[in-house]
């Protein structure tokens, strides 16, 4: 591992994220702000310069004009001390054996004979005069004697704006970093506020194990619709599905619980009397042993449709393409022996789903015993399954007291029972068990009181039979 990388880890790794986002956001701050200040200051200096050297090459073309045709006289000014420009000007010939130069004052380079000399351009240097920061311009004149002037000034000046320039852009960016920085904070606060109490809430759940909790948005966050806020709404979404599967998961306990109680008291009671079988008497023992099985089939039923719920989908190898209106007859046929009692009359067209043949033929066969079970001697049940422009209906009607309409929204919960349900076999299990099977299958199954009295129930697959 790299060591920025590593040092990277050490200074984000184990911090929140409110103060690393903070951290990040101001470190990106200070990088952009360096930059334009490190740009402001190369600009400032840049123009401090410009400004000296445009004084310098102005007081160069007033001297050369002044000095035009004149004397080889070395020094013209030589008040090097003075901070207005040209505090130093001196000519220099090409060459270095003329006479008068012993008294120059400013230093003389080859490269300023070749000025003179024409074999170079003018240029601009820096030099040092007498322990002071000095700015040179050297410059050819223009007549036939091959001479150059040399003008310089102190640059101190020049050198102190830019240190002044530098402290306040140092001082400027240090309180926009701080500045940036807090700002930073104040809104990664601001923002991670719904991912806070996202936090609280989690943890204060998994602390009571109670997913009653929400996240609490503001109106005003409320109306962002950022993607935090987004989170938390989700969050609330997600509690909501969790309470409610809790809820649904502690009824079904309590009813499972409450449906069960009844059959294994009698299971116990008649377990009880065959252990003392001595004292009963033959018919007495036959009676007891019938109804130690029936209720043995009872609660073994009822596990099994519980284990059956539990189950949200079907498995993807057994799934096959199901003839569903030969399905229909043959668990007719079934529901017939069953229930000689009642008339199941059956109107079907061929149809082809795909779906798992013994899950489908509980489906049915939930939904003609249902039928069979509320339907009056002699009554009949309709069987129909045709087809229509959304897909395929599979209608089951009866024809006796219908349903109630406070007991149709409940029809399909587990353990529900109706007041006229309550005097009938059954566990309440075989309309969810048939919902869950149906949905499994990509089916709707509705349930809706007949028209001419009775109960219908509709299962509908969708037009692409998946």
């Amino acid at each position: 591992m790299s060591p920025v990388r590593g040092l990277r880890r050490r200074l984000l790794g184990r911090r929140p994220l409110r103060a690393r986002l903070a951290m990040v956001t101001a470190a990106a701050v200070a990088l952009v702000a360096l930059g334009v200040l490190a740009a402001a200051y190369v600009v400032i200096r840049y123009e401090l310069v410009r400004q000296l050297d445009l004084q310098l090459k102005q007081q160069a073309g007033i001297i050369a004009q002044q000095a035009h045709g004149g004397a080889d006289k070395g020094v013209l000014f030589n008040q090097c001390v003075w901070r207005a420009a040209p505090a130093c000007a001196q000519i220099v010939p090409a060459d270095p054996a003329a006479p008068g130069q012993e008294d120059l004052v400013l230093p003389v380079t080859g490269a300023a004979r070749q000025v003179a000399a024409g074999r170079l351009g003018p240029y601009y240097s820096d030099i040092t005069h007498d322990g002071q920061p000095m700015r040179m311009f050297t410059i050819r004149l223009q007549d036939k004697k091959n001479r150059a002037l040399q003008v310089a000034a102190r640059s101190d000046t020049v050198d102190m704006g830019v240190r002044q320039a530098g402290m306040y852009l140092g001082a400027v960016g240090a309180v926009g970093v701080l500045l940036a920085a807090v700002l930073g904070y104040a809104a990664s606060r601001t923002s991670l506020r719904p991912v806070t109490r996202l936090t609280a809430t989690a943890e204060r759940i998994a602390a009571t194990r109670d997913p009653a909790h929400r996240i609490e948005l503001p109106p005003y966050e409320a109306r962002r619709q950022d993607e935090i806020t987004r989170l938390a709404t989700s969050f609330n979404t997600m509690l909501g599905e969790l309470e409610e599967a809790v809820a649904a998961q502690r009824r079904l306990v309590a009813d499972a619980s409450h449906e069960l109680r009844t059959p294994l008291t009698a299971l116990r009671t008649n377990a009880e009397l065959l252990a003392r079988a001595d004292r009963l008497s033959a018919a007495q023992r036959e009676r007891a042993s019938d109804a130690l099985g029936r209720q043995l089939r009872e609660v073994t039923g009822m596990v099994n449709d519980l284990i059956e719920l539990a189950r949200d989908e079907e498995p993807q190898p057994l799934v096959e393409q199901v003839r569903l209106d030969r399905l229909t007859e043959r668990c007719a046929d079934v529901a017939r022996g069953h229930w000689p009692a009642t008339v199941f009359t059956v109107d079907v067209t061929e149809v082809t789903v795909a779906g798992v043949p013994a899950r489908l033929a509980r489906l049915l066969s939930n939904l003609l015993d249902n039928a069979a079970k509320f339907s009056p001697p002699g009554a009949m049940v309709e069987v129909r399954l045709v087809r229509t422009d959304g897909g395929v209906d599979l209608t089951v009607r009866d024809h006796g007291r219908g349903i109630a309409t406070e007991d149709l929204p409940y029809v399909f919960d587990r353990f529900y029972r109706s007041r006229q349900a309550r005097a009938l076999p059954g566990s309440g299990l075989g309309l969810a068990m048939a919902r869950q099977i149906a949905r499994a299958h990509g089916a709707e199954l509705t349930a809706e009181q007949a028209d001419t009295g009775g109960a219908r129930f509709r299962l509908r697959f969708p037009a692409d039979g998946r």
